[in-house]
């Protein structure tokens, strides 16, 4: 630092993809930008969609979801609640796991046909991230892969309310969307404040038909999202208080919430801790985890959450480094008692701590055993060096770095 001026990192976006640039700033000032949802958390939340609908003028409801989300009952709810104030309303419940391109299109050529002006969202991440492809769609007027990268997304998207079904995505409270591009087998970043829903109603009893494992594996990915934004390079005061508190409510919740499934209590502290990652990582990015889930996800089609959880340790090996203090902020959030400890004791520590509450969860599974081949790493590493998360990584990793952690995770 040189008379009074310091030099920071800065993110731009050159061509739709987020970019690090250098930018001297005066004094002290560090320029951030938050950008959240209006939320309504608890019980009961899910019944004011329709209401929300009307209080924006709605004409014709569009309302996105998938088949289990419809087998657990919730859809029926959201559906009376919109029939209660007597709105019009069309389903589109062709989405699958990991949305596809083609979904998103199908769903928007319904949304314009049916002259819908509202969609609400009910499910988990891939039903969000979907409902925010058609609206792009719907608005925007082009294929959903030209809006690949970071601020694509010119025209603003109808009226979004969401309704999370899963406790992990928070692509409910996000910026983010994430759609997997068919013909090139690669799932696609769109991040862009234009796609911030309007309203998140956050309903913790919508935890309670959700499978132990899909539990297990959603809360890893919160985890993972509260640690990633917390050692972002885009990180700042106002993502780090929520960043933490998820890492400490995951820590402490999300066994004890798998093993009572009907205790909504506990439901609301794991739901309470992916809303708290999803507002950190909404406006902190993400890292490498997350680019090389996207990879894998995109390759293969795997659950996403599986994908983080299986990486997060490995990653954080690699990074460590690079953010030792803020490494030991997380282990210290997650319990481990950091007294007398060298930086590498608090390393092995924290990734012990990973480790005993991915097998506490159940999520003990590697690379190898989901079907991933080490034939695939070359591919799935070029992929997820180009993922707009890699910008906010601790550490800008080379090709072979990507490759060596994948290996890491056999």
């Amino acid at each position: 630092m040189t008379h009074g001026i310091i030099y920071i990192q800065f993110y731009v976006v050159i061509n739709g993809v987020l970019k690090m640039e250098p930018l001297l700033l005066p004094g002290e000032l560090h320029l951030r930008k938050f950008v959240a949802p209006e939320i309504v958390f608890g019980a009961g939340a899910r019944s004011l969609a329709g209401r929300y609908a009307q209080n924006m003028g709605a004409r014709r409801v569009m309302i996105v979801t998938d088949q289990g989300v419809t087998d657990a009952g919730w859809t029926a709810q959201v559906i009376q609640s919109v029939e209660d104030l007597g709105l019009p309303y069309v389903l589109f419940d062709g989405v699958t796991p990991n949305p596809k391109d083609y979904e998103v299109m199908n769903g928007a050529e319904v949304y314009q046909s049916a002259n819908c002006d509202v969609i609400i969202a009910v499910g988990g991440g891939s039903a969000i991230d979907c409902a925010k492809g058609i609206g792009i769609v719907g608005t925007n007027q082009a294929a959903i892969g030209d809006f690949e990268g970071v601020d694509r997304v010119v025209t603003a998207i109808p009226p979004l309310i969401c309704i999370p079904t899963t406790a992990g995505s928070s692509a409910d409270v996000s910026q983010f969307a994430i759609i997997l591009d068919s013909g090139r087998h690669v799932k696609i970043a769109i991040v862009s404040k234009a796609v911030v829903p309007d309203v998140a109603l956050i309903d913790p009893t919508t935890l309670i038909t959700m499978p132990p494992y899909l539990a297990a594996c959603t809360g890893m990915d919160a985890l993972t999202h509260a640690i990633e934004a917390y050692v972002s390079n885009a990180s700042s005061p106002l993502t780090d208080l929520h960043a933490l508190e998820a890492i400490r409510l995951i820590s402490g919740f999300l066994v004890p919430s798998i093993a009572s499934p009907q205790n909504v209590m506990l439901k609301s502290k794991v739901m309470l801790a992916s809303m708290e990652a999803g507002l950190a990582f909404s406006n902190a990015i993400l890292g490498a985890v997350h680019a090389m889930a996207h990879s894998l996800g995109g390759l293969l089609d795997l659950a996403h959450g599986e994908c983080n959880a299986i990486l997060l340790e490995p990653v954080i090996a690699f990074n460590y480094i690079a953010a030792p203090e803020r490494y030991a902020h997380i282990a210290q959030a997650m319990g481990v008692d950091l007294a007398g400890l060298s930086k590498n004791d608090i390393k092995h520590a924290l990734m012990d701590a990973i480790r005993q509450l991915r097998k506490n969860a159940g999520v003990t599974r590697q690379l190898g055993d989901i079907g991933v081949s080490r034939a695939d790493i070359p591919e799935l590493a070029g992929k997820a060096i180009e993922d707009a998360c890699m910008a906010t990584n601790p550490v800008a990793p080379t090709l072979k770095e990507i490759e060596d952690i994948y290996h890491a995770a056999f």
